[in-house]
């Protein structure tokens, strides 16, 4: 009940998809860290490259409990790769091979249930451009409306549909969902917005007008954002800090 298999795939796999596999269960103990997780609910995925393969977290474990052996891998049609013990959660396979089917470029996907997400996503007027946070969301945002548990098939198409060429999406009733080229840059995508959110929050419990970031600046913050928050120059910036932050909170993810 208490211990979990003994794995270890360092050496067995490729060095690429073994850093991917690095960066994949930082990002899950980052999130763990960060009071973002959802017990065993939610799932963080990152496509292997050159293939149509993707890692994700093993159905049952605690994201304390992922390390770079213990992710699964698997294709887009949810059958599973790896001589591993572990399954992977359904509606997570729903959500995850939807975007990787159609999103090449997105080649890491974070899917979570905050609270802050959940309430400003429920919102009718959604995310709102309250902060700087926020405009760097807004400027590549998108929504899927709620269908119940994420397992029927049939809202694949709808979900990458409503996912399109954005880079972050809100999900009514559910929570929301970043991507980005890296593990970093996704990573990155979901810590602005889910402190988009947390801000907006606050602001709107004062009961106060608030000034809104004017729409002449909001237009010109996806290009700025670029500089700040993606390719070598955002995400990867912030990543290795990430990445060392991981490690002293607990090295036994690169296992």
């Amino acid at each position: 009940m208490f211990e979990l298999p003994t794995l270890n795939l360092q050496g067995k796999v490729s060095e690429e998809e073994w850093q991917i596999r690095v960066n994949l269960a930082a990002c899950y103990r980052l999130v763990e860290h960060f009071g973002w997780g959802d017990l065993i609910y939610t799932h963080i995925s990152a496509r292997i490259p050159g293939t149509d393969h993707y890692l994700v977290n093993a159905f049952g474990l605690g994201f304390d409990e992922v390390t770079a052996s213990n992710l699964v891998k698997t294709d887009l049609q949810g059958n599973i790769l790896d001589d591993t013990p572990f399954e992977i959660n359904p509606a997570g396979f729903t959500i995850h091979s939807a975007v990787h089917e159609v999103r090449h470029d997105a080649h890491c996907v974070v899917h979570l249930h905050t609270n802050a997400t959940i309430a400003v996503a429920t919102l009718v007027e959604g995310l709102l451009p309250l902060s700087q946070y926020s405009t760097f969301s807004l400027s590549s945002m998108a929504h899927h409306g709620y269908e119940g548990l994420a397992v029927n098939p049939a809202e694949k198409r709808r979900l990458q549909e409503d996912l399109g060429d954005k880079n972050h999406l809100l999900l009514p009733n559910h929570g929301a969902l970043t991507v980005g080229p890296t593990v970093g840059d996704a990573f990155m995508r979901m810590y602005d917005l889910q402190r988009a959110c947390e801000v907006q929050l606050l602001i709107q419990a004062t009961g106060q007008p608030a000034m809104s970031v004017a729409p002449e600046i909001l237009q010109g913050i996806f290009n700025q954002a670029k500089v700040v928050h993606s390719g070598s120059t955002g995400g990867q910036k912030a990543w290795p800090a990430m990445l060392r932050k991981a490690y002293r909170l607990d090295p036994g993810f690169c296992l």
